[in-house]
């Protein structure tokens, strides 16, 4: 009998030991070591940011963060038509849509932050301790033995927009700037160590929030990865060469996890590319020259015109990491999307911010979008042209018409239709680059 029982309890401590092991072997994981610079979904599991609502599906969390969308439009719109100053400024609106962060460590010894990414901005923020209104996770200046705050003379200063400076004497460059349509924040133009993976970038500028008004300002900071002087590639010089990539995971990922590759080693051997355009009216948004679009096998007939660069009127096409839906002006985005219901038939249905909407039944016949530019097709695979209704039972085109209230001549090609591709970024030969990649 105690043989017996004694066999049992070893069966149990095998079965049980196999089943520990094979869990911890095959369960993702939300790696913490310096060399990772993985991306995560700002609403992932390897995020520390808790969902507006964890009830709410997937589809719902993307439909509120694509809320934003006019929001950024607008302020990308007023980026494009900004008048040349004497020197470069930093936006002096940056919209709340913290949809993917990276983890960066400030100071040192370093603290680690999760900020989110940006395309089409360039200054980093950073909520620091003391800070009225932020969140409890702040970076403690106190702590680190490299920090400084930059005074008026500091030539930073000069590319701030809204800098605050005493008429008599010195004093700290401090600025007040808008965030998205409630929010704002005050902060002083300071300097520290930031490190990403194994590199470090030393006296690094950035904005130092003291005090926010509003709940959308990025918790953890936010990381300009524009082309403006205050920039992530300005900043750290020769170290990337002014170049990296990023591959954003799909939203409906569990992990969210994606990566974010700095300087040219690493980088796709093989990958396709289109010229980047510069408009000296506002430098720091990647334009690409979009020739046409097509639905299927139908090259969509749409006026010259509408998708031309033009630096003047900031008009053509731009790569953003922060709006979530593609958006065309109307008249380009009408001509997709009538052709699309015309290859597909229907009926249709309308979403939330897609007009687009049919039963999942006839996703299998729905036609391919490509997005045509110079050098460069880019076929979009059906998980970055649909999207799926919370039961399943509907799929939407998932792009839509820059918003009426927004006079915008931009079309931005945006986060969702970006995912599980390498986006290469290359501006010390003027290019981006486009290849397949899972990133999941």
């Amino acid at each position: 009998m105690e043989y017996s029982s004694m066999v049992i309890l070893l069966l149990l401590f095998f079965f049980f030991f196999i089943s520990t092991t094979h869990s911890a072997a095959f369960e993702p994981s939300c790696s913490s070591s310096d060399s990772d610079l993985s991306i995560f979904h700002i609403y992932g599991k390897c995020s520390p940011f808790t969902p507006p609502n964890e009830a709410s599906s997937w589809l719902s969390t993307l439909m509120k963060m694509a809320s934003n969308d006019p929001t950024r439009l607008s302020y990308l719109s007023s980026l494009a038509t900004q008048k040349p100053t004497s020197a470069p400024i930093a936006p002096g609106h940056v919209i709340n849509v913290g949809n993917y962060v990276v983890r960066a460590k400030i100071g040192t010894p370093g603290q680690l932050m999760f900020m989110v990414l940006d395309t089409s901005n360039d200054a980093a923020w950073i909520p620091c301790s003391g800070c009225v209104g932020c969140s409890s996770t702040m970076f403690d200046t106190n702590r680190s033995s490299t920090f400084g705050s930059l005074d008026c003379s500091a030539s930073e200063c000069t590319q701030v927009s809204g800098a605050s400076c005493p008429t008599v004497g010195s004093g700290y460059c401090s600025f007040n700037q808008s965030y998205g349509s409630a929010s704002s924040f005050a902060a002083t133009l300071s300097h520290d160590t930031l490190g990403l993976g194994n590199d470090s970038v030393p006296n690094y500028a950035f904005g130092c929030i003291n005090a926010v008004s509003g709940g959308s300002i990025p918790p953890q900071g936010l990381l300009g990865l524009g082309r403006g002087s205050l920039s992530l590639l300005s900043q750290s010089g020769s170290l990337y060469s002014g170049v990296f990539s990023y591959c954003l995971p799909s939203f409906k990922n569990y992990y969210f996890s994606g990566s974010l590759k700095l300087g040219p080693l690493g980088q796709p051997k093989t990958i396709k590319t289109t010229p980047l355009l510069t408009n000296p009216h506002r430098p720091s948004l990647y334009y690409v020259n979009l020739t046409g679009v097509s639905v299927g096998r139908v090259n969509i007939p749409i006026t010259p015109e509408l998708l031309t660069f033009d630096p003047n009127t900031g008009a053509g096409t731009i790569i953003d990491s922060g709006t979530v839906i593609t958006r065309f002006i109307q008249p380009v985005y009408t001509a997709i999307r009538d052709e699309f219901m015309k290859q597909l038939k229907g009926p249709f249905s309308s979403l939330g911010a897609f007009d687009t909407c049919f039963a999942t039944t006839n996703e299998e016949i729905a036609p391919t979008i490509t997005l045509h530019f110079t050098g460069l097709d880019l076929k979009l695979p059906a998980e970055n042209s649909l999207i799926h209704s919370s039961s399943g039972s509907l799929a939407c085109l998932a792009m839509a018409a820059a918003p009426n209230n927004v006079n915008s001549v931009l079309n931005v090609i945006a986060n969702l239709q970006q995912q599980n591709l390498r986006i290469l970024f290359d501006t010390a030969n003027s290019r981006l680059g486009i290849a397949r990649e899972l990133c999941n």
